[in-house]
């Protein structure tokens, strides 16, 4: 990608975001799904877009209480056209948090049937880098066949798109939460992700919500 086209794409979806602002209908959608996500609003509203435009499925790690997977789950629906989601939660429960779930699977299985997402949605329950879990991924997927790959779960993003590198289309979408995060995986996360960026795998598009990132891979 050259620096005319990537400046362009970056104020495209800059444009975009402010487009879905000014779009009422879908923006309350949105803003229901935020109230049980770890991500910005800004980030699900990139997340529906990419899903909506994307071509093949979506391989999501980490959707904990579904935000995130409902936002990508309103843009294929808004799309009309086919997509398989495919999301990997391991489960448990979380305490002392605004977002404090007993049973985080349970939950999330709830809150994707109240928005009639619950049978469009691939749920597999494990971690990202269990076998049973990457043979299951890998049943569900076909190479190049993920157009979107959406990660927020622990600091190990280089290890699942190590994993699932082959899964991913080129120049298909990416989002990778906590890039920007204070927290524990905000710097585990930066590191990887910019030496993913300096070795020419992803492309950085931007920064989203709560320091997400967003970009491209490129295969």
């Amino acid at each position: 990608m050259n620096k005319e086209n990537h400046t362009a794409e970056c104020l495209d979806l800059m444009q975009i975001l402010i487009e879905y602002r000014q779009a009422p209908a879908l923006h309350k959608r949105l803003v229901k799904a935020a109230a049980f996500s770890m991500l910005g609003i800004d980030a699900l509203i990139m997340i529906h877009h990419f899903a909506s435009v994307c071509e093949g499925d979506i391989l999501e790690i980490g959707a904990f209480l579904g935000g995130s997977t409902i936002a990508a789950g309103l843009g294929v629906r808004d799309s009309g056209r086919q997509k398989k989601i495919i999301s990997v939660e391991p489960g448990g429960r979380l305490k002392g948090h605004h977002l404090a779930s007993k049973d985080i699977f349970k939950d999330l299985e709830k809150n994707l049937a109240r928005a009639d997402l619950l049978d469009s949605v691939t749920l597999i329950h494990g971690r990202s880098f269990e076998p049973a879990t990457i043979e299951a991924v890998r049943q569900a997927t076909t190479p190049g066949g993920i157009g979107l790959f959406i990660f927020d779960a622990d600091d190990s993003v280089r290890r699942d798109l190590d994993c699932y590198g082959d899964r991913l289309a080129n120049r298909s979408w990416v989002v990778i939460d906590d890039y920007l995060s204070d927290g524990e995986k905000g710097g585990p996360t930066r590191a990887q992700v910019d030496e993913l960026v300096a070795v020419g795998k992803l492309v950085t598009l931007g920064f989203y919500g709560w320091g997400t990132w967003v970009g491209r891979w490129l295969a």
